[in-house]
């Protein structure tokens, strides 16, 4: 049996508590620290994947005059595209917005993430050192060590025209 396409949907005010929920339970904290900024990610526009009733995944996102940041992004289900299909609607998204350009930030240390970006077409385009270090000051319980024990200290842009 065929188990049930994903569909993608917006975030709506009632997926607001699950996703505070969400993101303390992936991420230790309902805060996310990105470039100095702290965003609350249940508070952001967004993009839930869903298979049948139960999410799969979710991107979070701000506007800024003519870019689409995504501040999170999170496949619950790993490679079965469900990550592939937000940021496909994320860049529709930046298209309905008439956004320029679509830019996020990752971590030194996440190279599975700076592949499925770079693959999507996504652009290196800045490199904050010591981004993360700093971040501790907001969010102590970041990590030093980071995936595959590489020290996790650096923040990387990347970003692609819409």
């Amino acid at each position: 049996m065929q188990p049930p396409e994903i569909r993608v949907r917006a975030v709506g005010e009632a997926d607001r508590p699950m996703i505070a929920w969400l993101m303390t339970e992936l991420w230790g904290s309902a805060l996310q620290v990105v470039h100095q900024t702290v965003y609350r990610p249940a508070e952001l526009p967004g993009l839930i994947a869903e298979r049948g009733s139960r999410v799969v995944g979710l991107l979070t996102f701000r506007v800024d005059g003519t870019v689409l940041e995504v501040v999170t992004l999170n496949a619950l289900e790993r490679r079965a595209g469900v990550g592939t299909l937000l940021m496909e609607a994320a860049m529709a998204e930046a298209r309905q917005r008439r956004c320029q350009e679509i830019r996020l930030t990752t971590t030194n240390d996440n190279l599975d993430a700076l592949r499925f970006y770079q693959r999507r077409g996504l652009r290196l385009v800045a490199l904050r050192p010591g981004a993360v270090d700093r971040a501790r000051a907001e969010r102590p319980e970041i990590p030093r060590i980071g995936d595959y024990g590489i020290p996790l200290r650096d923040e990387v842009d990347l970003a692609r025209p819409v």
